[in-house]
């Protein structure tokens, strides 16, 4: 078996920077507003030389200010935190356009942050849903903490910005910035609430033309997507997006071998019936959220009959699985067919069903 891996999760870098004894910052954006180049939540990882190591907040003139502004920080040995205007009047200025406003906390992370960042590193391979909250109290000189909550964990009775405010950005999927009306104290709080939800796994069983053009559309949506194929060429990385895996090997076993749970989603088109086959049995008593298998309406009539006479699938799993697989918007070349079927897996993710194909 040979594989490609997707990209390291940036609180994952951010732990092994901490064990290595690095000196960094991590730059957050806080707030967004209007048109900004990233959303609230947006993270870069900063060394002492003013360099990205990992991640983003949006590049130009935002970016370079809070490269400057990390350097500082980690010099200082405190964070800071910086408001950024995006107004420039005219596309020949220096000055960024979008017209948005981004809040940034920039701020040299050591041990005590760690704990936090490795919590929601070790969720996210563990597909655990939760929130990482970031707390800036103070002004002057402010101090910030990083914890993260399972969702199952999150208290009845938590101190600001309160449960019903974190289990609400969960909801929704966004994250929040909060600032409480009035303190305690008097002092000044700001929260982040980055909710962090598992991207539903696509398991594609197939590297070919169709294979390649649902991995890329279904990246765009949000899918964490695994390509299997028994064939090395085509399962070479430069066929797929940025953070799609590659596994080559058989194909029953290489999905025997993967994690199949509730928010699994499975494509089954590979360059065969036999290899349709084979794929289909090797998934169709797991519990995925879909299974969707291409083919013409005379082949999935066929295979139905032979799994169920062979005693491989009763009716009723058989009938589970989307075959002809996609929605019915009359596609014809390979780019509609994606688009037919990552409609389909966005319908069931959102609706928890979606329309079939006609069986006539």
């Amino acid at each position: 078996m040979s594989a490609n891996r997707p990209p390291q999760d940036i609180r994952q870098a951010i732990v092994e920077l901490c064990d290595r004894g690095c000196e960094f910052a991590v730059a957050v954006v806080l707030r967004a507003e209007g048109s900004t180049p990233c959303k609230a939540g947006a993270k870069a990882i900063i060394d002492g030389r003013g360099t990205i190591l990992h991640g983003t907040i949006g590049g130009g003139a935002i970016e370079a200010e809070a490269l400057r502004r990390a350097v500082e920080a980690i010099r200082a040995g405190r964070p800071a935190v910086f408001d950024f205007q995006m107004e420039g009047a005219a596309v020949e200025d220096s000055e960024p356009m979008c017209g948005g406003m981004m809040r940034v906390l920039v701020a040299p992370v050591g041990a005590r942050h760690r704990e936090g960042y490795a919590a929601a590193a070790a969720a996210r391979r563990s597909r655990e849903r939760g929130v990482l909250l970031t707390a800036i109290r103070g002004l002057g000189e402010p101090d910030v903490a990083v914890r993260f909550l399972a969702e199952q964990a999150i208290p009845a009775e938590i101190g600001f910005p309160g449960a019903e405010a974190i289990r609400s950005a969960l909801e929704r999927e966004e994250a929040e910035f909060l600032v409480p009306e009035s303190p305690e104290g008097g002092e000044r709080l700001e929260v982040l609430i980055e909710p962090m939800i598992p991207r539903p796994a696509l398991l594609i069983v197939g590297g070919g033309h169709v294979g390649q053009a649902v991995a890329i559309q279904a990246s765009l949506v949000g899918f964490e997507v695994v390509v299997i194929d028994d064939r090395p060429e085509f399962t070479a990385p430069e066929l797929f997006p940025d953070g799609v895996a590659t596994r080559c090997g058989r194909i029953d076993e290489e999905i025997s071998a993967s994690s199949i749970g509730a928010d699994t989603f499975i494509v089954i088109v590979t360059r065969g019936h036999q290899h349709d086959a084979e794929a289909l049995a090797a998934c169709i008593h797991r519990p995925a959220a879909y299974i969707g298998m291409i083919g013409s309406r005379r082949k999935v009539a066929r295979m139905r009959q032979d799994f169920i006479s062979s005693g491989r699938a009763a009716a009723g799993e058989f009938d589970r699985v989307y075959a002809p697989i996609g929605l019915d918007i009359g596609a014809v070349t390979v780019p509609e067919i994606a688009a037919s079927i990552v409609a389909q897996l966005v319908a069931v993710r959102r609706k928890g069903s979606a329309p079939r194909m006609p069986v006539r």
